[in-house]
């Protein structure tokens, strides 16, 4: 009888662990178990009601994150599905191995971020409306592709967390120094989230 195997939801990594300040490793398809990690990055994002994950998010120093636009998509109403997805763009599902931004517009805008690693903190951050990148699939088939609106913010934000920079990072000094208090909350494990952290 073919045993069948449950995939486990990762613990996420809270702020204030080094490993999120750290920029990740290129791999190949030798890095062992690669794909268990891949299956239980997704099954972890999905269980945090998350629509994006990086490899270093679950303690992984490695240029790897995971993407899902589509749960965006379908929880836009009419208005923000014309303000931040291009005609025919519905979201996409996909991973992202050694990503490389290669391109961005000159056109940006603001959106409200959150991150599963900084719980309970929103705020707006100005991001490029489109880019171009280069990646390798979780088959480690390579891919240039452009991407717009919510479906590249999210892999802007991503593709951070594996150089070491946290959406944070991006804001004003003033922002950052009025959710210092929420900040050191969560650096002391004072947060509260329907998923598991590790400080």
């Amino acid at each position: 009888m073919r045993q069948i195997l449950k995939v486990m939801k990762l613990p996420i990594i809270a702020y204030g662990n080094k490993v999120l300040k750290e920029e990740c490793n290129p791999i190949d398809s030798t890095h062992p178990e690669i794909d268990s990690l891949i299956n239980q990055m997704w099954e972890t994002m999905e269980g945090a009601y998350g629509c994006g994950l990086a490899a270093p998010q679950v303690g992984e120093t490695i240029q790897l994150f995971v993407v899902d636009s589509i749960v965006m998509y379908e929880n836009a109403d009419e208005k923000e599905r014309k303000a931040n997805f291009v005609e025919g763009d519905k979201g996409m599902r996909e991973t992202f191995i050694n990503a490389r931004i290669i391109g961005k517009s000159d056109e940006t805008w603001d959106e409200i971020e959150g991150c599963l690693s900084i719980p309970d903190i929103f705020r707006r951050v100005t991001r490029p409306w489109s880019i171009t990148i280069e990646y390798l699939d979780r088959d480690f088939k390579p891919h240039t592709k452009t991407f717009y609106g919510t479906t590249a913010r999210i892999i802007q934000h991503e593709y951070d967390h594996t150089r070491g920079v946290l959406f944070i990072d991006r804001l004003s000094s003033l922002t950052r120094k009025l959710i210092s208090t929420k900040l050191t909350k969560i650096m002391n494990g004072k947060v509260f989230t329907d998923y598991r952290m590790k400080p």
